[in-house]
């Protein structure tokens, strides 16, 4: 058996390997590969500019042009991550978003964002928009994007008229920002992991905080910069790597800033200030500024992103209503945050997804994309969405995304399990377990005191064996079930406190024999192995609104909604559907103190309470998960 895998996974390859070296032969066409030994200093030169914007601030943009007759695009990449190395006799190793950009000649520009290392001005952490600009002073990464472009148009000769963008991460919320109102120049732009709401992205899922990831990330990014450098700030250093008791010990989260930074990170005493989604917040949520958008926009993100999956998802919705012709295209692998730019991305953790999928990405999608619309060069077709399924490991093209498909719900049912028929008792029935602030479930079984990448994919046992996780199992399956597009968990629930979150996970459970990945290793055991679909939190204060939160009245259900974001995986026959259903994700999550406080930035141990919480499941209180299910 295991043989007989082997070999058709080889076979598989060698037919992908033939396809992907003929396509690429296609599209590369007149591209002169480096010769053995060459850098990109022996065929690019290198400029280095102060950009002025509107507003009289200059921007600190690093040029670098192909040695050679063009003409060529334009591609640029803004920053707040340093655009090294800097000198104009100093060289990256590599440039563009893959080596293929580079051997086929495009004039890459990079840019430090306002106020950030080497450009002057003031930095503002994702800046808000400003749809009506009445005075020279009223600036945006939009207009900031548009003035470099027209700078760059004028003043760098061996152009061909023709400006692209892409980023990942925050430069990909800069590519986002920078296509709103696009200067006539920029053709395609590609916003990759891209930041859209920071009360849903990164530090915010539906209001909870991750903590790790907020800490560590504003340790060294949210320091002040006097004056323009090129030093990076250091990170702050933990004495141990298990964040699960460092986290624990952190104390009240309003004194983080002077109690771990010395003052020093500003935006986390603004961000403690703002633990509902006010003004503050809402003016950082890019979607409603999207419009008046490029010829073509390609949304890159990863199914496995513990960073930004809400963005890309909602950046493609968003850009889809508001195109006017032209392309917006949608691409979603099995990835951890930017791992489509890097290595080959056959594996996350524990799981193997069959091919290099990041190289595919690259050769076959990116880099026709940008050919096509900065080179005019014919490449096939662009599908509206191309699509990774996990579990079954195969790519797909879309018309549209979601596909069509059927709606159904897989009920929370007696006995801890789940089933696609609707309880009909009528008396009130639930499960229950009792939270403990004092010992919240852990998110994952490695010692690590940051935000795993692989955690997402993690082996769920861990949990599920744990008195404070509801786990339900659908039986065995008998044949493929394929879940494409949105998932909402639709829960009754109620707790014994005023305060709570909720936290749902997806769960792909293997059979009991089923083997190793043998490209991983054979001592990986994957019998029995709960393998993480998706999984999402929201803090209960926010299950009626974002802006005005309330408290549970103990002891009395209530209803929560919480939208766990888009899968497009397939749970083979053999394999069991498993909801799981608890209150503490930590420390990927703060704790929620069970006590309802008006910022619970300012909770103190005293405030932190055991609570008894419980899922209801019955006729009126039917606690369910709304899938879409289509069939190939």
């Amino acid at each position: 058996m295991e043989y007989r895998m082997n070999l058709d996974l080889i076979n598989l390859r060698i037919k992908r390997w033939i396809l992907l070296s003929g396509l690429l032969l296609v599209l590369l066409g007149t591209v002169q590969s480096f010769s053995l030994g060459e850098t990109v200093s022996d065929n690019y030169t290198k400029a280095e500019y102060m950009i002025p914007m509107r507003d009289g601030v200059e921007l600190f943009t690093a040029v670098y042009v192909p040695r050679g007759e063009g003409p060529f695009p334009i591609l640029m990449k803004r920053t707040p991550y340093n655009v090294r190395p800097y000198g104009e006799d100093e060289f990256p190793t590599s440039l563009g978003p893959s080596s293929l950009f580079i051997e086929d000649k495009y004039i890459f520009v990079y840019q430090d964002v306002r106020g950030k290392y080497m450009s002057e001005g003031e930095f503002v952490n994702v800046r808000p928009h400003l749809d009506k600009k009445d005075r020279v002073t009223d600036i945006d990464e939009s207009t900031d994007t548009w003035d470099t472009i027209e700078w760059l148009i004028n003043n760098i000769p061996g152009h061909n008229g023709k400006v692209g963008m892409w980023g990942i991460s925050y430069p990909g919320f800069y590519a986002a920002a920078g296509m709103i109102n696009a200067h006539p120049a920029l053709k395609a732009v590609s916003p990759q992991a891209p930041i859209a709401d920071w009360f849903f992205d990164d530090f915010h899922h539906h209001g909870a905080f991750f903590l790790p990831h907020g800490f560590n990330f504003l340790s060294s990014f949210g320091q002040p910069r006097p004056e323009p450098t090129t030093e990076r700030p250091s990170s702050y250093e933990h004495g141990t790597p298990d964040g699960y008791d460092f986290f624990l010990k952190l104390g009240r989260l309003a004194d983080a800033n002077s109690r771990y930074f010395n003052d020093k990170v500003a935006f986390w005493d603004v961000m403690a200030e703002h633990p509902n989604y006010d003004e503050f917040w809402q003016a950082r949520n890019l979607l409603p500024h999207i419009k008046n958008l490029p010829e073509a926009v390609l949304t890159v993100g990863g199914w496995f992103d513990a960073e930004d999956l809400y963005g890309p998802l909602n950046i493609y919705r968003t850009a889809e209503k508001a195109k006017v012709g032209g392309y917006n295209g949608l691409v979603m692998g099995p990835w951890s945050h930017g791992l489509w730019a890097r290595g080959k991305g056959d594996h996350l953790g524990n799981i193997h997804f069959g091919e290099a999928t990041s190289e595919f990405y690259r050769e076959n999608i990116e880099f026709p994309f940008f050919s096509r619309y900065l080179k005019d060069r014919e490449v096939p077709d662009l599908p509206e969405a191309w699509i990774f399924e996990t579990g079954r490991n195969q790519w797909h093209r879309f018309d549209q995304w979601p596909p069509p498909g059927e709606k159904k719900s897989y009920y929370l049912e007696s006995g801890f399990s789940l089933s696609l028929k609707a309880p009909a008792g009528e008396e009130p029935v639930w499960d229950e377990y009792l939270n403990d602030p004092a010992k919240p479930v852990p998110f994952t079984e490695e010692i690590d005191e940051g935000m795993t990448k692989e955690y997402m994919t993690d082996d769920q046992r861990f949990a599920a064996r744990r008195p404070d996780v509801l786990a339900f199992s659908s039986p065995v399956l008998e044949e493929d079930v394929t879940l494409a597009g949105p998932i909402l968990a639709d829960l009754w629930v109620s707790t014994s406190g005023t305060s709570a979150d909720w936290i749902v996970k997806l769960i792909d459970v293997f059979p009991d024999d089923a083997p190793a990945f043998f490209e991983l290793s054979e001592d990986t055991k994957m019998g029995g192995y709960q393998m993480m679909v998706r999984s999402e939190v929201i803090r209960g204060r926010f299950r009626n609104s974002y802006e005005h939160p309330e408290p549970f009245e103990p002891g009395i259900p209530a209803r929560v909604r919480l939208p766990l974001q888009d899968v497009l995986h397939t749970f083979k026959a053999g394999h069991r559907i498993m909801v799981q259903v608890q209150s503490s994700w930590f420390p990927l999550v703060d704790r929620n103190p069970g006590k309802y406080l008006d910022n619970i930035f300012e909770a103190s141990e005293k405030d932190f309470v055991k609570t008894t919480q419980r899922v209801y499941r019955c006729r009126k209180m039917p606690s369910r998960l709304e899938v879409n299910v289509i069939s190939f």
